[in-house]
């Protein structure tokens, strides 16, 4: 290779390649180093939302878990059905060609059925909720009460001077 008059390589004659098309720098911003994640997922199409579901747990295979998530409305989510990221698959056995990590699979649940789903839980705890209160209400005594009949709270910042 050449050198010029300051020692510099020279390119060759024929390489019509630009300057700045031959630099190292990259345009993108550097992303501070994290650990990586297992359980990544690309975003979920439209309508829909990705979550990893229990298929076993030490080396045992727990179909009830599968199960009861796909009788709630998951379906598993296919290697070929995501193409533009990365995910290890199942190669053999009930699940194979579905995408999962470490005893997980992921699943996806159209967006009105999880919240009708959460609504449901949320009105059965709070259910619970109240039965547990009115319980202890009809064991409290009134001279030791357990508990107060309202669940309030308040936040206050500082003490204020005293006087």
């Amino acid at each position: 290779m050449n050198r010029d008059d300051k020692g510099r390589f020279l390119k060759p004659e024929n390489d019509r390649t630009t300057r700045s098309a031959d630099t190292r720098a990259k345009d993108v911003a550097r992303k501070p180093w994290a650990p990586p994640s297992t359980l990544d997922t690309p975003p979920a199409p439209e309508g829909y939302v990705y979550r990893w579901i229990r298929a076993e747990t030490l080396n045992q295979e727990d179909r009830k878990n599968v199960m009861s998530r796909l009788r709630e409305g998951f379906e598993l989510v296919r290697a070929e059905e995501v193409t533009d990221f990365e995910l290890p698959s199942i190669m053999d056995g009930k699940h194979a060609g579905v995408i999962g990590v470490g005893g997980l699979l992921l699943a996806k649940i159209p967006l009105e059925t999880r919240e009708e789903r959460n609504s449901y839980y949320q009105s059965r705890s709070r259910t619970m909720q109240e039965a547990i209160d009115n319980d202890l209400l009809k064991e409290s005594d009134a001279r030791s009460p357990i508990m107060s009949p309202r669940r309030t709270s308040s936040v206050t910042f500082g003490g204020g001077k005293r006087k």
